[in-house]
């Protein structure tokens, strides 16, 4: 699993410390102090922050600006990249933008369909699949060259991550799914957010006994939930997410002024547990415009303080 790439998340993963990773989504505005203010926040308590690629088809400030203030801030950023929107040609230039900044983490996505966003009218691209665009990360940094063949002057030094959902169905292929990603060149991944504890354990089962952890860092996904009425819209309306009809009973088993800490309380129990299951290397934060919670979920989860790694 070694790479030529001087990120500081692939060090900690493989020196064997549990990883910590959170995001932040950009601003729908050129604002650069609203992306600094959200990782500010955030910094001290995790090892790199993702900055998503216009999250759920919506028009927001590019990832690569914004990877680009946290580099300048000092910060490890991960360049979110979609293939939604751009064909091979812009890919690979914008894969090129982000090393000329020397940014050494991407993490290769299909992306939202457009008809959940704010053009729904728009032309997707697709040009090449979430699983083509893990290859030509690998091709642009081992081989040095673009996919066209030629050579590449300074090639990208990244380390390539992609995302796995276990609860999406049908689930029998969702292993098979996963291993296709490790065999494009995929070494570390982020999973959906994590609520079915029990299930998410059977598809790690499934995963070690294809020695699948051994080939790729796993990193569990998380987010805390603020209310009943987000467990309930996430359970119904959000594809590919499991949220056990117990998590709502909880939830709703507190008053409204409290449900937000019992949010916290459930994502730090799920870490604690998923601790425990082999196989599993980090974690990933997703506190969706809740970022100033995030320390407080780190430090109650045990995983405070972060390795101090140059």
């Amino acid at each position: 699993m070694k790479t030529k790439t001087p990120s500081k998340l692939e060090k900690i993963l493989s020196q064997g410390h549990l990883a910590v990773t959170s995001e932040c989504g950009p601003p729908r505005g050129s604002d650069p102090a609203v992306i600094a203010k959200k990782a500010n926040l955030i910094k001290d308590h995790v090892d790199a922050i993702n900055v998503t690629d216009n999250q759920t088809a919506m028009t927001r400030l590019c990832s690569l600006a914004s990877v680009i203030h946290l580099k300048l801030m000092g910060l490890e950023p991960i360049l979110q990249m979609v293939v939604r929107d751009r064909n091979r040609i812009a890919l690979q230039s914008d894969i090129l933008g982000a090393a000329s900044f020397d940014i050494h983490n991407i993490l290769c996505l299909s992306g939202d369909h457009q008809r959940f966003g704010d053009c729904p009218e728009a032309q997707n691209v697709y040009d090449i699949d979430s699983m083509q665009l893990i290859s030509m990360v690998r091709h642009m940094r081992d081989k040095g060259k673009f996919v066209g063949g030629d050579e590449i002057d300074r090639p990208p030094q990244m380390f390539v991550g992609a995302a796995a959902n276990p609860f999406a169905d049908p689930f029998e292929i969702r292993v098979p799914r996963l291993a296709k990603k490790i065999e494009s060149g995929a070494e570390f991944i982020q999973t959906q957010c994590i609520y079915n504890v029990d299930k998410f354990e059977e598809w790690m089962r499934l995963v070690r006994d294809r020695g699948l952890h051994e080939k790729v860092y796993i990193l569990a996904g998380v987010t805390p939930m603020k209310s009943v009425g987000m467990a309930k819209y996430m359970k119904n309306r959000v594809p590919g997410m499991d949220v056990p009809d117990e998590i709502i009973k909880r939830m709703g088993s507190v008053s409204k002024k409290n449900q937000p800490e019992e949010g916290i309380k459930i994502c730090v129990e799920t870490i604690q547990r998923l601790k425990e299951v082999e196989g599993v290397r980090g974690f990933h934060i997703m506190a969706i415009e809740w970022e100033e919670r995030v320390p407080e979920i780190v430090e109650r989860s045990g995983l405070f303080p972060r390795p101090n790694i140059s």
